[in-house]
């Protein structure tokens, strides 16, 4: 993986590059497609492609050992085959769903003991068949094995969890080395910098990860439920210490004004279900302010989903329309608004690196901050 830094913002720290891998070229900031199952959720490949356009999206490595299991995705050829995507796909470790499966799962020094969600059967994973799963996935980008802590969390676990993440990280380090790549071409393992809301530990743990000197360097453990100013706080505290000519991955992060806002603090990458999982229910971004079309107000407006047209179904139906879908809870509506909104967070983070090369970026996202923040 290459990284090419192109622009700083000269009144804020957001940055506009190039990632460039084997499987094209990621202009940054980016927002990337959650698809955690080898599908972004409701949206056929065809239309992320032609409407979306992202340059990479995300597939989970829990989910996929689960079903189909990394044998079939061998046999495949690798996750890119298996799903027909030649774009990048970055895999999360499962760091994620160890956290968010904290009723059915063990955690000690050696791995995470837990139990599948599917069909109650006991596995373990630890740093080493980690890194032999995501090889075998095949992903263009691949996670360290972390923990997550929740929040609020003591501060005590969290240093201790921080200082297994950063074992465990050893441990990925070492046993990749061991274990060649499967599909002819390169895949770049990202770090992961935990330590819960505390800035002492942010802080080491950032120095830590960046003593390791990998290609790129990875976020965890925020928007968990922590206020909205201790995420930025924690950024702030971690993008100050990571190095400047490598990639920054803040993880599962957020809103659109959390993506503006932590861009401003010099993160490079974000995903989030938040698009689509908002959409299936109704709720859609727009560049003035959130709608919730299944609200009466919209039953007789037959203006466009959205008039700035950032994707064909915005200018295609109306809100009527699309309010009419979800009363008659008709699939169409999900996957229309799961175009859109993912088509908008494309859009926001393409005008934002806009802004960043033309130098106002600062004055354009406090703008776009305000404006946000509305419910239409």
């Amino acid at each position: 993986m290459q990284f090419d830094l192109k622009h700083s913002d000269p009144k804020s720290k957001a940055r506009a590059g190039v990632i460039t891998t084997d499987h094209g070229t990621i202009e940054t900031p980016i927002f990337m497609p959650v698809g955690t199952v080898a599908t972004v959720k409701g949206v056929h490949q065809s239309e992320l492609k032609e409407q979306v356009n992202p340059d990479i999206i995300l597939a989970n490595t829990y989910h996929l050992y689960l079903r189909p299991q990394t044998s079939i995705l061998e046999q495949a050829g690798g996750i890119h085959k298996f799903m027909n995507w030649d774009r990048n796909i970055l895999t999360d470790s499962g760091g994620y769903q160890v956290y968010s499966l904290s009723a059915n799962r063990k955690i000690k020094e050696e791995g995470v003991k837990f139990k599948s969600h599917i069909d109650g059967s006991m596995h373990f994973f630890t740093p080493e068949n980690v890194m032999e799963i995501q090889r075998t996935i095949g992903a263009d980008i691949i996670m360290a094995f972390d923990e997550c802590t929740p929040y609020p969390c003591d501060y005590n676990y969290a240093k201790r969890s921080m200082h297994m993440t950063h074992r465990w990280l050893k441990r990925c380090i070492n046993h990749l080395e061991k274990v060649p790549v499967k599909y002819g071409y390169d895949q770049t393992f990202f770090p992961i910098v935990q330590g819960s809301t505390y800035k002492d530990l942010r802080k080491q743990s950032a120095e830590f990860i960046a003593s390791v000197g990998a290609e790129a360097n990875a976020i965890g453990g925020l928007s968990v439920g922590e206020p909205a100013e201790e995420m930025y706080a924690m950024t702030d505290v971690v993008c100050s210490i990571l190095p400047e000519d490598k990639p920054r991955y803040l993880m599962g992060v957020g809103t659109p004004i959390n993506i503006l806002e932590n861009i401003a603090l010099g993160v490079d990458m974000f995903d989030c279900v938040m698009p689509t999982r908002n959409a299936r229910n109704g709720m859609l971004f727009t560049a003035h302010g959130t709608i919730n079309i299944k609200n009466k107000k919209w039953e007789n407006d037959f203006s466009a989903i959205d008039e700035m047209g950032i994707t064909a179904v915005d200018t295609m139906y109306s809100k009527a329309y699309l309010r009419h879908l979800f009363a008659s809870k008709e699939m169409l509506g999900k996957q229309i608004a799961s175009i859109h909104n993912l088509g908008f967070y494309l859009w926001l983070t393409r005008e934002a690196r806009k802004h960043i090369i033309a130098g106002d970026f600062a004055t354009w996202k406090d703008m776009m901050v305000k404006q946000m923040d509305k419910r239409l």
